[in-house]
């Protein structure tokens, strides 16, 4: 009986083998198996961590959201959050301006000519700081000189003097906000970097002060404190680990947002404010312009369609008269959060979700309560909610405020009218 003779093969004849037949085999087989790997068992959705403070199914209709638009190979998707009261407690533009005044950080304007501080100044407005503030010093000393401290937080604070007559005028109020935008243009003579270090220095302060406390800004006691929203942070994470394009639009001055949005871990190019030029490396009292606004021109800032208009600019890479425009669904953002009137465009721009703080603000609260398309989602305010608004909100009457500043009814798409809706999330 014949036997089967089995030849070992010596080491070096087995290595050559090996590797003879391992170059025989596609370089993209180990990618194919883990790619066949995550095909069997995906990488799971991430979903909201924190559930407390979540209105009704809120938090349930945002992760399904999460769930639709997870990973979507069509593209990043893009979510848009408001900042001040959105993201945090009360105001990142504030908390700086009190922190400005209380240090001696003011410059004055050229000239003593406080008018060249923005085009929409009233007379009365710029003779009333003329005469309140010094002129001929480096910064002005508003740390020690009560009275032109008080003038200056009039202005910004209340839109008036302290004598009561109006400090601004001859603005579109649906593209522009004079007293937001007096921040940034206060900041002229500094550098973005100075800014930013002015910005930090009040966040750390107002991060520390404990919950309610005040602090005295001239003769004022005014808010000093400020506090990220826990919800809100899980939210803007839960987004970017799905895959989600997350971005910052606020009226508070840009370097100042930047400082304030790297707490939620979105970087400052994800961060939009309101934009300096600039001139030798430092701001001026001039502002960036988009769609149809040029530089300089300082009628436009991110503020109501204004924000609509960066986020077109800025985000989708949208340039000229088109970025004032509403967008096809596939160049808008999917989910969009906000908590006032001046959010109300670019919330009504996201395709997906439109996720609103109540902060009993007329028009806004008119849309999301009527929820045309029910695409609303209405929480409270996750720190010091508002109480329920006792009478229903004058939709069908006085809610919209034209861009003439001319109170008008809330209307739809078509042009109907909403109806007045009562307060039903505290």
């Amino acid at each position: 009986m014949n036997q089967r003779v089995r030849l070992r093969p010596s080491a070096a004849a087995t290595a050559a083998l090996a590797l003879a037949v391992t170059s025989l085999v596609p370089a993209t087989a180990t990618a194919t198996e883990a790619e066949s790997r995550d095909h069997r068992t995906p990488r799971p959705c991430p979903t909201l961590r924190v559930s407390e403070g979540w209105f009704g199914d809120n938090k349930a209709r945002i992760d399904a959201l999460v769930a639709e638009h997870c990973h979507d190979k069509g593209g990043k998707p893009v979510a848009v959050f408001d900042w001040d009261n959105t993201v945090i407690k009360n105001d990142v533009g504030d908390a700086t301006f009190h922190w400005l005044l209380r240090n001696d950080r003011v410059h004055p304007p050229r000239d003593g000519d406080w008018s060249t501080t923005s085009r929409h100044l009233t007379p009365e407005a710029a003779t009333a700081l003329g005469a309140a503030c010094p002129t001929g010093v480096r910064v002005l000393p508003t740390s020690t000189d009560t009275r032109c401290a008080d003038e200056l937080l009039s202005v910004y604070a209340s839109g008036a003097t302290t004598a009561g007559k109006p400090a601004f005028a001859g603005h579109d109020r649906r593209r522009m906000e004079p007293q937001y935008a007096w921040l940034a243009q206060l900041l002229h003579g500094w550098t973005t970097r100075q800014v930013e270090s002015f910005a930090a220095a009040a966040r750390a302060e107002n991060l520390a002060a404990p919950q309610g406390a005040t602090q005295r800004v001239g003769t004022a006691q005014v808010t000093g404190w400020v506090r990220y929203y826990p919800q809100q942070r899980d939210l803007i994470r839960t987004l970017q680990d799905a895959g989600f394009d997350v971005w910052i639009v606020s009226a508070s001055p840009e370097p100042v947002v930047d400082v304030w949005a790297k707490g939620v871990g979105v970087a400052p190019s994800h961060a939009i404010g309101i934009r300096n030029t600039t001139e030798r490396g430092r701001l001026t009292a001039h502002l960036k312009g988009c769609g149809t606004v040029r530089d300089g021109e300082d009628t436009m800032i991110t503020y109501i369609d204004g924000k609509r208009c960066w986020i077109n600019q800025e985000i989708f890479g949208v340039h000229g008269p088109a970025a004032e425009r509403v967008q096809p669904a596939a160049r808008r953002q999917v989910f969009a959060a906000g908590d006032s009137d001046t959010d109300v465009s670019f919330l009504r721009d996201a395709t997906g979700l439109r996720l609103v703080l109540n902060r009993n603000k007329n028009e806004l609260m008119c849309r999301a309560y009527e929820n045309g398309d029910g695409r609303w989602i209405v929480n409270p305010m996750f720190i010091e909610p508002k109480q329920r608004k006792t009478t229903p909100y004058p939709c069908a009457s006085t809610g919209y405020t034209a861009g003439d500043g001319t109170a008008q009814p809330v209307r739809r798409s078509d042009g109907s009218v909403i109806p007045d809706q009562p307060d039903k999330v505290f």
